[in-house]
């Protein structure tokens, strides 16, 4: 289902991406150009909770989601009816939350006479490099967020097999963990990144390998000896040094993650390397993932920050994969909060 075989005729996609806390609509032409990428971010509200409050995040989504569709449509100067599709994340995410994006993106689908494509979320992480460059395969994906850490292998468009995974916490969860113990407010993780760059020393912590052929992940153990390090200072009546842990702890995650990535490059025939998820734009994984790969002679491939947390350029990125490849979603699609990528490939 090539591009509106036969014609000149452009794809536009309005996709809607309401997985977590953002309320986010966009309109992406052909895949890979952005007409308009709006976000309501909820940081605020939640903020007084130390996190996301499911019930709460999806009320906003409610609150906002329709005149966030207006402003993308107005911001594009796109009309319903030059539309080629509807775009919406399907899975994974809070059930709520995914379940207000896939009424509206329905409700939008026969108000408009336009098909529905259910997009995986995770999908539109890794095709937000799209957004930057032409992909080539066969390439490795790296996805860091909140909720997921995994090595993603893609033989060809649209295809993807996990060949590592965390075991317990996502790196982005470990990081908002870390950053509460070192009394940070919600969201922690960009607080621990700048603070770990601007530490002189960092307090040691481990580095947690596993088996020597496993591209698995864990981050439990690490966040327990964060806090039995700042547990043991204020026992001795002491301040925890927070820039060193913070330093010490992002050193440990960062080093385990570039060096799995490395060398799930180099053991493949990955012709790229994709970095993806909210804590792609952390600054001490960009930066120690840049030099590696420039001294190994890997190419890699980061989104500018905008398109690292959820918006829904990316998941337009991804929805013209499908759609070019499979078509459109049958309109009985459910949100699904576990939705496996393996299974959306094409």
């Amino acid at each position: 289902m090539e591009r509106e075989k036969g014609t000149a005729q452009p794809v536009l996609i309005l996709a809607i991406e309401t997985s977590c806390d953002e309320t986010s609509v966009a309109v992406v032409k052909d895949g890979n150009e952005v007409l308009s990428n709006l976000i309501s971010s909820q940081i605020e509200t939640h903020r007084a909770f130390g996190g996301v409050v499911p019930e709460v995040a999806s009320r906003k989504h409610v609150e906002v989601i329709t005149l966030v569709i207006e402003e993308a449509l107005s911001v594009a100067g796109v009309e319903p009816e030059e539309l080629t599709a509807i775009a919406v994340t399907q899975g994974p995410g809070l059930v709520g939350a995914l379940l207000v994006g896939v009424v509206a993106a329905k409700s939008l689908a026969l108000a408009w006479g336009k098909p529905l494509i259910g997009t995986h979320h995770i999908a539109g992480h890794i095709y937000a490099n799209r957004l930057v460059t032409e992909l080539k395969y066969p390439c490795m994906t790296l996805v860091v967020s909140g909720g997921h850490t995994e090595l993603v292998q893609m033989e060809r468009e649209g295809e993807f097999r996990i060949i590592g995974r965390t075991r317990d916490d996502a790196v982005g969860e470990a990081y908002d963990k870390v950053a509460r113990a070192l009394g940070f407010p919600y969201p922690g993780g960009p607080h621990v990144d700048r603070l770990a760059r601007e530490a002189e020393e960092a307090v040691p912590l481990p580095r947690v390998w596993l088996e020597p052929d496993s591209y698995d992940f864990s981050f439990s153990g690490l966040k327990s000896a964060v806090l039995n390090v700042v547990n043991q200072s204020r026992m001795k009546g002491l301040t925890p040094d927070v820039a060193g842990i913070a330093r010490g702890f992002q050193e440990s995650v960062v080093e385990v993650l570039v060096e799995k990535a490395i060398r799930a490059v180099k053991s493949s025939a990955a012709k790229q390397l994709l970095l993806c998820g909210g804590v792609a734009a952390n600054g001490g994984l960009r930066t120690l993932l840049t030099a590696r790969c420039e001294a190994e002679g890997i190419e890699l491939i980061i989104p500018p920050p905008v398109y690292c947390t959820d918006n829904a350029a990316m998941i337009g990125a991804a929805a013209y994969v499908k759609w070019i490849h499979d078509g459109g979603t049958p309109l009985d699609m459910v949100a699904d909060p576990g939705f496996s990528l393996e299974k959306w490939s094409v």
